[in-house]
């Protein structure tokens, strides 16, 4: 059974790093992030957590905004495994690999308080789109778009609206206080595949349903 403990995804950047010291410096981050929020966070509070000289964080982040989003973007349950050239069973696979990372300890506390940010700190805003959003949805997307070219998802389908619809369903889950069930991936993907299914367009069996309903 594979354990659904965030692991850290290492960016290189430049010159090769030391990933051990790479690892103390964003979990460390991570950490003043989860009891203090980005707002309370520090460069000098990291550095002293991580063990490291201020010279040493700088030469790897330009600033906190840099550092904070690094940190969001490495610690991520682990990404789902091979695809099964099936559109819907991978919108399920995928979805649950982000449910994982999303309630993580203070997943959701952490991105709001980044997104309290938005009008005092454009640049991390920028940084958190670019290293967190778009990535998750970009990967979503291709999982679509390959649906598309095999013929499981029809042409013409709203791939953008659907994104939306599916990752939108977790944060609007979450706020209900009911929390997001473990089955909440097949429940949102069983929801929204009539308006992308080419089979269920026809009248058909949905694409996968034994395979998921079963």
């Amino acid at each position: 059974m594979k354990s659904s403990t965030p692991r850290l995804l290492l960016r290189p950047r430049g010159r090769p790093r030391d990933p051990a010291l790479e690892g103390r410096i964003l979990r460390a981050a991570l950490a003043q992030m989860e009891e203090r929020g980005y707002a309370d966070m520090s460069m000098d509070a990291v550095a002293a957590a991580a063990d490291v000289t201020k010279p040493t964080l700088y030469l790897r982040y330009r600033n906190k905004a840099d550092l904070a989003t690094a940190a969001l973007s490495a610690f991520r349950a682990a990404e789902p495994p091979a695809a099964t050239g099936r559109t819907r069973p991978d919108l399920v696979t995928y979805l649950a690999n982000f449910r994982r990372s999303l309630l993580r300890p203070n997943g959701l506390a952490m991105i709001g308080s980044v997104l309290l940010e938005e009008h005092r700190t454009p640049d991390l805003i920028a940084r958190f789109r670019e290293r967190v959003v778009a990535p998750r949805r970009a990967g979503l997307r291709t999982i679509l778009e390959r649906g598309v070219a095999k013929g499981e998802v029809r042409r013409g389908a709203d791939l953008d609206a659907a994104v939306n619809l599916l990752i939108g369903s977790f944060y609007a889950r979450y706020l209900t206080g009911e929390g997001v069930p473990e089955d909440w991936p097949k429940r949102v993907v069983r929801a929204v595949w009539p308006s992308l299914s080419r089979a269920a367009r026809g009248g058909g069996p949905l694409v996968g349903a034994e395979a998921l309903d079963g």
